[in-house]
C-alpha cells in the first residue's frame, strides 16, 4: 500500500512539475514573440526613413509561364500527332531618382509570348514557335517640386512591340504640364500638352496629333506581395478617332526567397491599330477610321514569378 502511494505522489509530482515547465516555455514564448513583433516595427520604421533619403531606388519583379506537350497517336482528339508550346513572361523595372526640389522617373515594362501547334501528320504547317502577345513600353518622367505633392512636369512615353513589326506602328508621346502625387507610391500626371507621335512604315492609316496625356500609376510591395497598375491614356484635340488607352496590371506573391507565382492583364483601345487590321484582312470592305469596330482588346500571363 504504502508503495501504491508513493508511486501516486511521485506520478502527481511529476505531472504538476510538467505542467508548470509547459506553462513557463509559453510564457516565454509569448515573451519573445512580442520582442520580435517590437523589432519587426522598429524595421519597419528604419526601411521606412531609408526610403524617404533622397537617391536612386531600383526595382523589378514580373512573371515567368509556358507548358510544353508531345502526342503521339491520340485519337481522342482532332491532331492526334503533334507537339505543342507556351512560353511567356513578363518584367515590370523603374529606376527612379528622388531628390529634395526634382525626380525622374524611369521605367519599363514588357511582356512577351509565344505558342506553336506542329500538327506532325501536315508537313506544310508551321512547326515554329509563333509570337502572340507582344508588349513593349518604356516611360521617363522628370519634375520640379512646386509644392510635396505637386511638380512640373515632362514626359516622355514610347509604346511599340518587339517580335512582330517593331515601331510600326510605334507610339511616342512627349508632353509638360503636371504631376501629383497625393500619397507614396502613386503618381498622377495631367499634360494637357502633349504629342502623339505614330511611326509606321509603307502606306499607312496612322496620323500623329496634338492632344491631352494622363497617366496613373500606383507601384507598391507589402510584405510578399509585389503589384503595379498603370492606366496611360491620350486624348487627342483633332478627333477621338485618335484617341487611345493602355491599362497594364501586374501581381506577384513571393513563395521563397525570390520566386512565387504572379499574373498579369492588360486592356487597350486603340481605333487606328483596330482599322488597320480590319481593312488588312482579305475581302474586306473596311474603308473608313470612323467606321471600324474600336473592340476592346486584352491579355493575361500566369505562371512562376520573380523579383529582385
Amino acid at each position: 500500500m504504502k508503495r501504491i502511494l508513493l508511486l501516486l505522489t511521485l506520478f502527481i509530482g511529476i505531472s504538476t512539475v510538467n505542467a508548470q515547465t509547459k506553462e513557463e516555455l509559453e510564457a516565454q514564448k509569448a515573451e519573445k514573440q512580442a520582442a520580435a513583433k517590437a523589432l519587426q516595427s522598429e524595421a519597419r520604421a528604419l526601411q521606412a526613413k531609408i526610403d524617404a533619403l533622397p537617391g536612386w531606388r531600383v526595382g523589378a519583379f514580373g512573371t515567368i509561364g509556358g507548358s510544353l506537350s508531345n502526342f503521339s497517336k491520340w485519337y481522342a482528339q482532332g491532331v492526334p500527332n503533334n507537339s505543342s508550346g507556351n512560353i511567356g513572361f513578363t518584367f515590370n523595372g523603374h529606376a527612379n531618382l528622388i531628390q529634395e526640389k526634382f525626380f525622374w522617373r524611369n521605367a519599363l515594362t514588357t511582356n512577351l509570348n509565344w505558342v506553336k501547334l506542329d500538327d506532325k501528320d501536315d508537313p506544310t504547317d508551321d512547326d515554329s514557335f509563333r509570337p502572340t502577345t507582344d508588349v513593349f513600353n518604356v516611360t521617363s518622367l522628370y519634375g520640379r517640386n512646386i509644392t510635396k505633392t505637386l511638380a512640373a512636369s515632362t514626359l516622355m512615353e514610347y509604346r511599340t512591340t518587339l517580335l512582330d513589326n517593331f515601331n510600326n506602328p510605334g507610339y511616342l508621346d512627349l508632353g509638360i504640364g503636371a504631376t501629383w502625387t497625393p500619397i507614396d507610391n502613386l503618381i498622377v500626371v495631367i499634360h494637357p500638352l502633349n504629342y502623339n507621335f505614330v511611326f509606321s512604315s509603307g502606306e499607312t492609316i496612322f496620323e500623329s496629333s496634338l492632344g491631352a496625356k494622363i497617366v496613373a500609376d500606383y507601384t507598391r510591395q507589402i510584405g510578399a506581395i509585389n503589384f503595379k497598375t498603370n492606366l496611360s491614356m491620350f486624348q487627342s484635340y483633332k478627333t477621338s478617332d485618335y484617341s487611345n488607352w493602355t491599362w497594364n496590371n501586374s501581381f506577384s506573391y513571393t513563395l521563397w526567397k525570390m520566386i512565387g507565382v504572379g499574373f498579369d492583364f492588360g486592356l487597350r483601345q486603340n481605333k487606328q491599330e483596330a482599322y488597320n487590321y480590319q481593312q488588312s484582312q482579305p475581302g474586306s470592305t473596311q474603308s473608313q477610321l470612323k467606321y471600324a469596330d474600336n473592340d476592346l482588346q486584352s491579355y493575361y500571363t500566369i505562371g512562376l514569378s520573380y523579383k529582385f
